[in-house]
């Protein structure tokens, strides 16, 4: 075994430099959600493990396989967070939130924990940015949050990217369709292998998304549930149907979409994104009209969705997008400790006002800090050596045009404040 120190399997690093492309993502997002109406809201990274089986679904892959539990000092069952959908509406109940001006709109982003085999852009720690809307079953809700998706990756320039949607009808949908698919899997049941004929009796529909090749043949004659909705489900799905295309958002309807999570009801949606090659889901989600009462609050319809930041990361990194550079408004090359000295007063008071700037601190020669200079994209470097402190001003260097002028030591500050554009 190797003495040096690695991160575990399915976990990464993320640098600086990922983190400048990371942070953009965040920015972009945080002023979509801000002009749609939604708060932040973050939850802890544990949750009592029934948060989970109550909300997620026992006969979910995600409960059954993929969880990080662990028993605490106090014998309590804890979680790491596997999905934010059900911390986030524990919180709604929890706080009392159904008694706010409802659709209650909420938005986070939070690494979430899966036990399962790493890929690219799903490692077993992801980061995801988050949406809820609860309070409102209006199909134009639906169709504004699909929406809201949608304008996010087109402001990101995400290329390639396609919406998938259906519907899982609603109670009254639900008991006839159950019944037909399941004679349908009996008559095929010997084609079956043995973990989907024990999944049969859980939750039949979610074996349309079984990756197991005699599963997806005995799923293609299946039964499909758009083909059984009540009345009001078909009705709920042909308004968020028009409303997208109303909207300018293209969509595709794929009956045999049902997302991994047990606790949707009506509209489900998934993006793909053509850049991520076969795995190629880039973010999705769904209306959850029962989560809320199955956390132990009142009866509350809900939509939501998920994005993994990190398949944003890589379907823009395909496109060529490269992460800002770090960008300097000053860089402070003195030569000699005494003048290194008489700029650090300077420099702290520029960070206090808003000024990014930095200095050498590895003894450089001049030649060696205009390079770190240059590296940093810096757009100004002040150059104070012997000669400049006994004259009383230091030579600033704009680093675009190559101009350098004199400016006093007493005023130094100042010039460098208004220089950098921020207020005095």
């Amino acid at each position: 075994m190797s003495t040096r120190p690695e991160a575990p399997r399915g976990t990464r690093d993320v640098l600086p430099e990922e983190w400048r492309l990371r942070e953009a993502i965040l920015a972009v997002a945080a002023r979509a959600f801000r002009t749609h109406g939604y708060g932040r809201v973050s939850t802890p990274t544990f949750e009592h493990t029934e948060v989970f089986v109550r909300g997620v679904g026992e006969s979910t892959d995600i409960v059954r396989k993929e969880m990080y539990s662990f028993t605490d000092l106090g014998g309590r069952s804890l979680t790491l967070r596997p999905e934010g959908t059900a911390p986030v509406v524990r919180a709604f109940v929890e706080h009392g939130m159904h008694k706010l001006p409802l659709p209650v709109k909420l938005w986070y982003t939070a690494p979430m924990f899966r036990y399962e085999a790493p890929q690219s852009g799903r490692q077993r720690e992801h980061t995801q940015i988050g949406a809820e809307a609860l309070g409102s079953d209006d199909p134009l809700l639906d169709a504004e949050v699909i929406a809201l998706l949608h304008g996010l990756y087109a402001d990101l320039g995400v290329p390639g990217v396609r919406l998938r949607l259906s519907s899982l009808g609603d109670a009254a949908s639900r008991p006839a369709y159950r019944a037909e698919l399941l004679a349908h899997l009996e008559r095929h049941r010997g084609d079956l292998p043995s973990e989907a004929r024990e999944r049969m009796a859980d939750n039949p529909m979610r074996l349309f998304d079984a990756k197991d090749p005699a599963v997806q043949a005995v799923m293609a004659g299946a039964p499909r549930i758009v083909d059984h909705l009540s009345g009001a489900s078909r009705a709920h799905h042909d308004t968020v149907l028009a409303a997208l295309t109303a909207a300018g958002v293209p969509w595709e309807e794929d009956p045999t979409l049902v997302r991994g999570l047990d606790y949707y009801t009506r509209t489900v949606f998934e993006f793909t994104c053509d850049r991520l090659g076969a795995q190629s889901g880039i973010g999705g989600g769904g209306r959850y009209d029962g989560l809320v009462e199955a956390l132990g609050g009142p009866a509350t319809p809900g939509i939501g969705f998920g994005t993994g930041i990190e398949r944003i990361v890589i379907a823009l990194q395909g496109e060529g997008a490269q992460p800002a550079a770090p960008g300097l408004d000053v860089y402070f090359a003195a030569i000699g400790a005494e003048a290194r000295v008489e700029v650090f007063p300077v420099m702290t008071r520029l960070r206090t006002r808003g000024v990014l700037c930095d200095a050498d601190h590895q003894g450089r020669s001049m030649k060696g800090m205009m390079r770190h200079a240059s590296a940093l994209g810096a757009r100004t470097v002040v150059i104070l050596g012997e000669r400049e402190r006994a004259e009383g001003v230091a030579t600033v260097r704009d680093m675009g045009t190559g101009e350098q002028r004199g400016v006093p030591l007493a005023g130094l500050e100042e010039a460098l404040v208004a220089g950098a554009g921020v207020p005095a």
